[in-house]
């Protein structure tokens, strides 16, 4: 569960990104977090990642508490998360196999469990013949479908996707919200950052307005204005 009580965030230019957030997503569920740009959404993800740190009030994400959390435990908070991001964020000198392998290794996961993984997400996202490609050979919605498989090979309990379909056309933008239906069917917790109307209005899941810093809409079935 991930549990947001009174939590604000300020920067240390004085900017408040985020104030008196409460909020509470349960293990499982599927939310959609809108707002205009600048709202601080994205501050809301740094959050749960511990890429920012709370400025006030409490977060608890599964058994972490993060208003408190030494930064030596960081690592493994992140392990409990896949995150996909709007810029891709993959390695361009390594392969579409070696790019999803990283996220593997880089938690000691041993060479045949590897082996295993790797084609079987590639397969998932229908990559399995661009396995030995490099970033610059994809297309925009190539290097999505590369960074969802590199988010979802180590099976995390929650993915969060912060504006993952802004550099792809609308087919792709379903092709891949879809695919976050399929592992939220498996029982995972998938938090969709986003701005597009439309992609949310169609799948009519619960949506988490957050306007100048602020939750001002929590409910179900579309993007309210």
């Amino acid at each position: 569960m991930i549990e947001f009580q009174n939590v604000s965030m300020v920067y240390p230019n004085g900017t408040v990104a985020l104030r008196n957030v409460n909020l509470t997503v349960e293990d499982g569920e599927f939310v959609f977090v809108v707002g205009h740009s600048g709202a601080g959404k994205t501050t809301l993800t740094k959050l749960l990642m511990c890429e920012e740190r709370v400025s006030g009030g409490r977060l608890t994400v599964g058994k972490f508490k993060l208003e408190k959390l030494p930064k030596r435990k960081i690592p493994y908070l992140r392990r409990t998360m896949g995150v996909v991001f709007q810029d891709f964020r993959l390695f361009d000198n390594k392969t579409v196999y070696e790019n999803v392998a990283f996220a593997l290794r880089v938690i000691g996961e041993r060479p045949s469990i590897i082996k295993k993984k790797v084609p079987a997400f590639l397969n998932l996202v229908e990559l399995t013949d661009k396995a030995e490609c490099f970033p610059d050979e994809l297309s925009g919605g190539e290097k999505q479908r590369v960074a969802f498989a590199r988010a979802l090979v180590n099976t995390p309990e929650m993915i969060i996707a912060d504006e993952p379909t802004g550099n792809v056309d609308p087919k792709m933008s379903e092709e891949l919200i879809d695919l976050l239906m399929r592992v939220n069917k498996l029982g995972k917790t998938v938090i969709v950052v986003t701005h597009e109307k439309a992609l949310v209005d169609h799948y009519k899941k619960r949506v988490v307005t957050i306007q100048g810093g602020e939750v001002t809409s929590d409910r179900a079935g579309g993007y309210e204005e």
